[in-house]
């Protein structure tokens, strides 16, 4: 669906931005290869395709800050914040955050739960923005260019069947970040 409505505002690079930094909402892995794959096809470009990636990661990212923020403000929710040993834990994201912050973004499955802690406990905004942004260019940048060559490579070779390659080279990454993520959650103590 991302790629036809891409595809309809191939004239409007705005809109295009948009509904890139929306897909990323929802999916990013799968929103980054579904772009890459429109780069290829020349309906995006190269440029607005990787800052439309950039802005919405890093936006959604910054998004996830301001809900764990927002939850910090619900009066049920702060009685966590005053818990014995928190401070503790509130110390050692204050001090390890960009480590921390990096370093998820590489890990399946501790962006939700470390964003949303990182807002709830108020750690620093910039540092966290700079963490987020510089992980993301590393990820989404290594992950699109991966895209764009398999991308180039299905629609080369696989001439009619060349969605269902795309489809499938999809599912993989969705399933294989799915994957990653349970065998780490069924390895942790």
């Amino acid at each position: 669906m991302l790629e036809h409505v891409l595809h309809m505002t191939a004239a409007s690079p705005f809109v295009q931005v948009v509904i890139i930094i929306l897909a990323t909402f929802v999916l990013e892995d799968a929103a980054t290869l579904i772009t890459a794959i429109q780069v290829q096809l020349h309906v995006v470009s190269l440029p607005t395709a990787l800052m439309a990636l950039y802005s919405g990661i890093v936006l959604g990212d910054v998004g996830l800050y301001g809900l764990g923020a927002l939850a910090a403000c619900w009066p049920p929710a702060r009685r966590w914040i005053d818990m014995p040993g928190i401070s503790h834990q509130r110390q050692w994201l204050s001090r390890n955050l960009f480590r921390a912050v990096f370093v998820s973004r590489f890990i399946p499955g501790t962006r939700l739960p470390l964003y949303t802690a990182c807002g709830f406990f108020r750690a620093g905004l910039q540092t966290f923005t700079l963490a987020t942004a510089l992980a993301t260019l590393l990820w989404t940048t290594g992950l699109f260019f991966l895209a764009l060559k398999i991308g180039a490579f299905l629609l080369a070779h696989l001439g009619a069947w060349r969605w269902a390659g795309i489809v499938g080279f999809a599912a993989l990454m969705i399933l294989s970040g799915r994957v990653a993520a349970r065998i780490r959650k069924n390895h942790t103590p």
